[in-house]
């Protein structure tokens, strides 16, 4: 069974540790291939390389790096079916759903390629008596990446073109659940033309995070993840001088008032509460309805699209393709039908039950149907916490500014 790597110093190797973890397709919740788990040595060979490789890159002419990232760029676009298919068959969403992710970090890299003209700096003449005023940009040198499971290629790609563009270096910590992409983009990367050592790619567990926080060759760590992780990544790496950002968990919420669109509204209810499987941070879970009557007429337009969901497989494509795939493991499955448990017991109405839901052909599969909740109140979990999940929640509010307060005092529980 083939067992993904790291990519260290333009090679792809093995850990030496010889333990590796299993990677599932969630369609089917088969094994079908296993990531190597690197020592904490092989962590520090990567930052060490990505720190050796920093004089030579950073010297490099802006207009050189940007010509290997526009290869790159037409590589991403050569490629762009391989790595989507890597993408469905380890995250579990639909084929278009992983072609608009690839299309999203890509932009990106288009964006990266600008970078002799976005990094000008500004000169001002004569601010002061005999004084001028000038700025210029500047690498910092070691760029770390920690990224999530639900976008294996675009969340690197929010980070690293723009790194490697003004100079940077970079070491890329993916998550086990999804490790395929990142290490076929750095292989790509080095068909473009970068020179090893300034993009690495090291798959290891909780470790990780300590290491690249602390590490004093480290300059700057970006990450996307839950909130707990989050908080601790800034505070660690902030606390070492590091330059850090920090994405966190989100609750998003969408008002709807007795005049809106109804047609328009529902369809882009339904693509926010349900596209990727509720998998994304942008994800829809809560509708706040102002009235009773804009809730009703709501949900009775919701319940049928809701059940017409074509939920299966990520890998059909064209007129085949279903609306929604699974989640992303058995673990993630399990946790979003806690939700939906805690959701019933705490008093919400279950209008539409994606409990136990199977789809033909694929029994083992980690599948949740699309679910709708009515009467859901500020006080229940399903309201505070992020489920990530396919489940929408309608909370029925008397008129416009309990509407907005009820929204603003969901802030701080994510």
């Amino acid at each position: 069974m083939e067992t993904v790597g790291n990519f260290i110093h333009g090679k792809t190797t093995l850990s030496s540790s010889g333990e590796t973890l299993p990677v599932t397709n969630p369609a089917t919740g088969k094994v079908i291939r296993q990531v190597t788990q690197s020592t904490r040595e092989e962590m520090l060979a990567a930052i060490q390389s990505a720190h050796e490789a920093f004089p030579a890159w950073s010297k490099m002419t802006p207009l050189r790096r940007a010509r290997i990232l526009f290869e790159f760029k037409v590589l991403l676009e050569k490629h762009r079916d391989e790595l989507a298919a890597l993408i469905v068959s380890e995250h579990g969403k639909v084929w278009s759903d992983a072609l608009g992710e690839l299309t999203r970090g890509i932009e990106v890299v288009e964006f990266a390629c600008g970078i002799p003209h976005l990094s000008k700096g500004e000169y001002s003449f004569n601010v002061g008596s005999g004084v001028d005023s000038f700025s210029l940009m500047q690498p910092l040198g070691v760029v770390a990446g920690i990224t999530p499971f639900n976008f294996p290629a675009m969340v690197p790609m929010w980070m690293f073109p723009v790194a490697l563009a003004c100079g940077n270096t970079f070491v890329l910590k993916p998550p086990a659940l999804v490790p395929s992409a990142s290490l076929r983009m750095a292989q790509l990367l080095q068909e473009a033309g970068l020179p090893d050592g300034v993009f690495n790619v090291v798959h290891c567990g909780n470790e990780a995070a300590s290491l690249l926080t602390s590490d004093p060759r480290v300059q700057a760590v970006s990450f996307v993840g839950s909130s707990a992780v989050a908080e601790h990544i800034y505070t660690t790496a902030s606390a070492h001088g590091k330059r850090v950002q920090a994405f966190g968990a989100a609750k998003n919420h969408a008002i709807v008032m007795p005049d809106a669109d109804l047609d328009a509204t529902v369809n882009a209810i339904m693509g926010g509460a349900f596209g990727s499987a509720g998998e994304r941070c942008m994800a829809l879970p809560v509708v706040v309805a102002v009235g009773d009557e804009t809730a009703d007429r709501l949900i009775e337009r919701l319940k049928p699209l809701i059940a017409a969901l074509r939920i299966g497989p990520g890998e059909l494509r064209g007129k085949d393709e279903n609306e929604m795939g699974p989640v992303v493991s058995r673990a993630h499955q399990q946790k979003v039908l806690g939700y939906i448990d805690k959701g019933v017991s705490e008093g919400a109405t279950l209008v539409m039950d994606g409990r136990n839901y199977s789809v033909a052909g694929y029994p083992e599969g980690f599948y949740v149907g699309g679910t709708l909740f009515d009467n859901v109140t500020p006080e229940m979990t399903i309201w505070r916490e992020e489920i990530f999940g396919p489940v929408l929640g309608i909370v029925r509010v008397p008129d416009y500014a309990t509407a907005i307060s009820t929204v603003n005092s969901c802030l701080g529980y994510t």
